[in-house]
């Protein structure tokens, strides 16, 4: 994988998350927190779940191998979740953008919270990363579905399309 492609998922992996949180603010902070059965407990948790996992990752990336992830409960709303990640998105964004093929070939070593120490190349968590996201959006446009909310797309070949339109324009 390439510095170029590594940017370009990472990329997409913002809008998406930026699309899933504008789509959460439709609803109440009683809609946002409502217990649904999912993964997580609710879209809050999902998304906080989203977050926190971006945030350690980049920890490990860099690393650190943090012992926990965020507490979920200090984000009663989407206001204040969207604050937290966009102080968060630019440092994940930085480090992606200064990425060499070195750096994305070199082997990393870090602790998980529950399964121990591991190792692979940088360039495997960073697909990780962006893969494990996609997964819990998913899930967060399920569940908004539920709750009475629009639907949203975050499909990366709606993210290429948009992209492609905006770059002729």
């Amino acid at each position: 994988m390439s510095p170029e492609e590594i940017r370009l998922l990472y990329d997409y992996n913002a809008w998406a998350n930026r699309r899933s949180l504008t789509a959460a603010a439709a609803l109440t902070p009683e809609q946002f927190t409502k217990p649904m059965g999912s993964s997580f407990p609710s879209v809050r948790d999902t998304l906080a779940h989203i977050f926190g996992a971006e945030w350690i990752w980049l920890e490990r990336f860099q690393g650190r191998s943090p012992s926990s992830l965020p507490d979920t409960t200090q984000y009663p709303d989407v206001a204040t979740l969207g604050e937290r990640w966009g102080e968060f998105e630019p440092r994940l964004l930085n480090f992606v953008r200064t990425l060499t093929p070195s750096d994305l070939d070199h082997v990393m070593e870090y602790k998980t919270l529950k399964f121990g120490v591991y190792s692979n190349p940088l360039w495997q968590s960073m697909q990780h990363l962006v893969n494990h996201g996609t997964y819990h959006r998913g899930q967060v446009t399920t569940l908004l579905r539920q709750l009475g909310a629009p639907a949203i797309l975050t499909d990366l070949m709606h993210f290429y399309r948009e992209r492609s339109v905006a770059a002729k324009a």
